[in-house]
């Protein structure tokens, strides 16, 4: 049997969920290995006070956690390789990116063709791009995307998705739940993902990933906003400058960068595009 390893963060189970769905075709004919990433000091969730913000810095900047040892061999000969993660900050989430430098993801993933996964609002461009340079720097082949997005109309979704983080309920309850639409990606959308696993599993039957994105593309898999592009770029841009400053003043959770994490949460949400 054809050998895959999964790897993935997931706060809330979304993502979790979605790669359940994706690889639901390939769980007879190939031996599936998860493999859950766990910050030492858990991020949490729901988001509690300035805690959403403090970990702003050191995803744009990409600077590493901390995780649990692993549970699969990095000297396992795996056929495919799984990455599923989420944006933080027009980036990508800090397990995730984490992962990506730690000597084992060196090992298990040179020379592998690698699938990305990603379950997000709507900006994601700029987190996919990272990735791919992370991977092709450790020796990995990027051979297919798989974006899931919140289809809900921006502000809609920028009020369910921080209700989410804050109160850890996706659905809500009461006049809320009957006005607003659940957050995140819908369910229809997550259980309709499992048609790029027959792509996957159509693709190594033939022993030919190299039109796999391209059948992502067709299904559905990958869709660019231009206008949003361009807004990922300035954004990103501008929160490395907003980065620098907060880490002047100490790391992750240092209590003497509080005052500049404020400063940057009155200017997050005063921007029209969050």
């Amino acid at each position: 049997m054809k050998k895959v390893l999964v790897v993935y963060y997931s706060q809330t189970g979304q993502a979790k969920e979605i790669v359940d769905s994706v690889i639901n075709p390939l769980k007879f004919d190939f031996e599936i290995t998860f493999e859950e990433l766990k910050p030492k000091e858990p991020y949490p969730f729901p988001w509690k006070g300035m805690s959403f913000f403090q970990v702003f810095p050191e995803s744009v900047k990409e600077i590493p956690c901390e995780l649990e040892p692993f549970g699969f061999d990095p000297d396992e000969n795996f056929d495919l390789i799984i990455l599923a993660f989420q944006v933080w900050y027009l980036s990508p989430s800090i397990p995730i990116s984490s992962f990506l430098q730690t000597q084992e993801a060196k090992k298990v993933l040179n020379n592998k063709p690698i699938i990305t996964i990603q379950g997000n609002r709507n900006m994601w461009i700029m987190s996919q791009e990272r990735i791919k340079k992370r991977i092709y720097k450790i020796g990995g082949n990027l051979v297919g995307n798989i974006v899931m997005v919140d289809k809900n109309p921006n502000l809609i979704s920028v009020i369910t998705i921080a209700r989410w983080m804050i109160k850890g309920d996706k659905h809500g309850k009461g006049l809320y739940g009957k006005i607003f639409p659940p957050a995140g990606v819908s369910e229809k959308d997550i259980i309709k993902s499992e048609k790029f696993g027959n792509i996957i599993l159509d693709s190594f039957k033939k022993n030919d990933l190299t039109e796999l994105q391209r059948w992502f593309v067709e299904m559905g898999a990958v869709k660019i906003n231009p206008v949003l592009a361009s807004i990922e770029k300035r954004g990103l841009n501008i929160f490395n400058i907003w980065a620098n400053l907060i880490l002047k003043k100490g790391s992750y959770n240092d209590k003497k960068r509080e005052g500049r994490m404020k400063l940057f949460k009155y200017y997050l949400c005063s921007q029209p595009w969050v």
